[in-house]
């Protein structure tokens, strides 16, 4: 079973790689964005593949971490990418 785990933690590395290739050429900046997103996704999931094949503690801590890191830099693309809306605190001029 062990073997198996390790396999499909080695396929998931090489979706990783791929995505790597769409961060260094994207055309834009979501295709990049969204290719992180790939990169933060498959490493928490083949981290916790080869944990469960090895047998390592504390790896779970590690996975909870870096799915925070990719939720934040979700948000902070987000927040960069929207568009500013205009204040309205101040009165027109002529009012």
């Amino acid at each position: 079973m062990s073997e198996f785990l390790l396999a499909a933690a080695g396929f998931i590395l090489l979706t990783v790689a791929v995505g790597l290739v769409r961060i260094l050429r994207g055309p834009g900046n979501v295709d990049r964005t969204m290719a992180v997103q790939l990169l933060g996704t498959g490493s928490i999931a083949s981290l916790l593949l080869v944990a469960a094949a090895t047998g390592v503690r504390g790896a779970e801590d590690v996975a909870l971490g870096l799915a925070l890191l990719a939720a934040f830099a979700s948000v902070a693309f987000v927040n960069s990418a929207a568009p500013s809306e205009p204040d309205n605190s101040e009165p027109a001029a002529g009012e």
